[in-house]
């Protein structure tokens, strides 16, 4: 199966469609409901909604996901039965493969259900009509966005322990299109925490990612610093990073990094740990993007056709 693990919980969507040939005799006993099985229209829905439902047990390599909403439906057009599903699920990974299980299983049934009046009965048009959701959806465009990226760690400014997390994050903002200006460890001493984030707020960064002091050690001082530098807290990135990484250990509940914009800066607190670190960068991009685009239109607007907070 695909590693889905990292991936965020998003609302998903598809759609599917299936169409069978009717012949005139079956296509009569079908419009009066008269069918030898009964009612065809009603058994297929039920069997095309428990065939999504049970997807993963029909095609191996297919997630077991919840199915929050499903519906199969029928319109005749002509001698053509045509047969739709919708599907949604809160989930890592796309339903498409639910909503085409869904149709395909209503469409045997009504084969099967037609079949002692029809031997012209012909499958035929399976395909997705649509879907929505996921990481793609949201895959906002980092274009011109410049990032200074802060170790706190007295460990690794005394140059007895080596950092592995700022040079995480630096390589991943890389991959992600951003540009990395500036790559510094610093002590944890707030004033000069505060000091240099100041500084990279005066020097127009876009983005200030810090990581390290969040965590319970009285010399865990970076939250505090941070907030004496922004002047607009954004609760909203800190709660999620705590949110994802608690997923995947309840350690992550343990750090108190917050995040805030100062100027045109977003500032945002990560743990030390490279593990807290990987989540973190995973719960924010690529859909903290979508912040820079916002800041940039001002006024509190968003771009042409995009919602936001």
């Amino acid at each position: 199966m695909v590693d889905v693990s990292e991936k965020v919980n998003t609302l998903r969507y598809a759609k599917a469609e299936a169409e069978v040939l009717v012949d005139g005799n079956a296509l009569e006993l079908l419009k009066g409901g008269r069918t030898p099985k009964g009612d065809v229209f009603e058994v297929a829905r039920v069997a095309g909604i428990t065939a999504a439902k049970r997807t993963s047990d029909i095609i191996p390599l297919c997630h077991n996901l919840p199915i929050l909403h499903c519906d199969v439906s029928f319109r005749l057009e002509g001698n053509v039965l045509r047969i739709t599903s919708e599907v949604k699920s809160i989930y890592r990974t796309g339903v498409e493969m639910e909503a085409l299980t869904a149709v395909s299983v209503a469409a045997l049934t009504v084969y099967d259900m037609l079949k002692p009046v029809s031997e012209t009965l012909e499958i035929r048009g399976i395909r997705l009509l649509e879907k929505r959701g996921g990481r793609g959806e949201f895959r906002s465009r980092a274009d011109g966005v410049r990032a200074a990226v802060f170790v706190i760690s007295d460990s690794v400014f005394s140059g007895k322990k080596e950092d592995r997390s700022g040079r995480m994050i630096v390589e991943r903002l890389k991959r992600e299109g951003i540009e990395v200006g500036e790559y510094t460890v610093l002590p944890d001493e707030p004033e000069r925490i505060e000091e240099e984030l100041r500084r990279a707020v005066d020097e127009g960064y876009d983005l200030v990612i810090t990581t390290g002091g969040t965590g319970f050690s009285r010399r865990d001082h970076t939250p505090e610093a941070t907030r004496r530098v922004v002047e607009r807290e954004a609760p909203g990135l800190s709660e999620f990073i705590r949110m994802y990484g608690s997923e995947r250990t309840p350690y992550a509940f343990l750090s108190r990094g917050v995040a805030g914009i100062s100027g045109k800066t977003l500032i945002v607190n990560l743990p030390g740990s490279r593990g807290g670190v990987r989540d973190a960068l995973n719960a924010l991009f690529p859909y903290i993007n979508h912040a820079f685009k916002v800041m940039r239109i001002g006024g509190g607007g968003h771009a042409e056709g995009e919602g936001g907070p």
